[in-house]
């Protein structure tokens, strides 16, 4: 196998220590988890008190001042345990980012050490029953009142990942509903706000342990200073939307890469203490091709997503290859899953098996972050082959 360059000895010390984390405070109760639809509060508390969230922050702001890097690492790590109800890396690498490199400074240092802490859990809201990867289709809408001093929030969100633990949501609404994808802007809404409320808890096919909710939002006055980064972003919000995006997009594929070698090892692990027709199933040519295949397609994921990450830490990580990443990777997990549970037979459906669980997680991968198909015609403008 090609070793990996990307990460240094720093990383590797910090991806040990976030793995016996995972060892001690979450696996151990991610079945019952699974069971109530929601990880319990205290795992954010912990992973707060121990530096695992918003590393990448600036200490002045509550975090550590860290590479993405350190991130990847934990990503990856979720991924291996396939503890799929963990949602560090939407409000470290998604929510937090968008009140960093966006909010104006009384709202970097209020909301930003709060999410450090986990004394506030992040969510963004995109998605709508009308609008998943067409953003620029959202409904919602935010009316400036006639004073100025507040907005007027209305409408309804779906699929949003820590909805109901969230106590601060971003939030894609329209200012300007007639002026399209330049009349969008993004709202820091806080739980508890009069009209906010969150409806049912989502049952999904996978990731059972994620906390996936409605979110509804009622004649919401948000205050002025809630819009993000203040009123010189107003009509910004699209374009914060895509500047973040080759990011969110990539991560998907972080986690698809590992969680794809996970059930690999698994597999490989399965075959050789099984036994049919008195062989163990690895002494099969058919399980060790495909197994050596998928290893193959794998460790092709794994050199371009690597090379992907070190561009995104150089902020040269474009739209198209980022769409590549999600596209090709995800696919490539739900391949694998499907392989791998085949090569486990009749233990492959018992939700007892990690294989099990795993290839009921993967299939979300290639909606969500906008579908596979909405990234290969992100890849083909790219290419000058515009659509309609």
């Amino acid at each position: 196998m090609i070793d990996r360059t990307l990460f240094n000895t720093d990383h590797e010390a910090f991806r040990d220590s976030f793995r016996r984390f995972v060892e001690k405070e979450i696996t151990p109760l991610h079945d019952s988890w699974e069971d109530q639809g929601y990880v319990d509060r205290e795992v954010w508390r912990a992973a707060g008190a121990n530096g695992f969230l918003c590393m990448t922050m600036p200490e002045e702001y509550g975090g550590a001042g860290a590479d993405r890097l350190y991130s990847v690492a934990q990503m990856e790590e979720i991924a291996r345990a396939g503890v799929s109800g963990i949602g560090f890396g939407l409000h470290s690498e998604i929510v937090a980012p968008y009140v960093l490199h966006y909010g104006t400074e009384a709202q970097k240092k209020h909301y930003l050490p709060l999410l450090a802490t986990g004394e506030m859990v992040g969510a963004i809201a995109m998605s709508e029953p009308a609008a998943g990867s067409d953003l620029q289709g959202v409904k919602t809408t935010a009316i400036k009142s006639a004073d100025g001093s507040h907005y007027l929030l209305n409408g309804s969100k779906t699929f949003i990942t820590n909805g109901w633990h969230a106590d601060l949501v971003i939030v894609v609404a329209k200012t300007d509903p007639a002026a399209g994808a330049k009349g969008t802007s993004l709202f820091l809404v806080e739980r508890g706000m009069e009209g906010f409320s969150k409806g049912k808890r989502l049952k999904k096919l996978g990731m059972k342990a994620q906390d996936t909710s409605e979110l509804f939002f009622d004649n919401v006055k948000v205050p002025a200073q809630n819009l993000l980064g203040g009123a010189a972003f107003e009509g910004r919000g699209f374009i914060c939307l895509m500047e973040q995006l080759p990011w969110e997009r990539l991560q998907i594929a972080i986690g698809a890469v590992a969680s794809a070698q996970a059930a690999i090892d698994w597999t490989v692990e399965y075959v050789k203490d099984r036994k049919v027709f008195g062989q163990a199933v690895a002494s099969y040519q058919n399980t060790r091709y495909t197994l050596a295949e998928l290893q193959t397609e794998v460790q092709v994921a794994r050199v371009f997503v690597d090379k992907c990450c070190e561009l995104v830490c150089e902020d040269k990580l474009d739209t198209a290859t980022a769409s590549m990443a999600k596209y090709w990777c995800s696919d490539l997990q739900c391949k694998v899953m499907d392989e791998c549970l085949q090569l486990h037979g009749g233990y492959g459906y018992m939700w007892e098996y990690p294989i099990t669980r795993a290839y009921a997680d993967a299939r979300v991968q290639r909606i969500y972050g906008g579908t596979n198909e909405i990234m290969k015609e992100v890849i083909s403008r790219s290419m000058g082959l515009g659509g309609r």
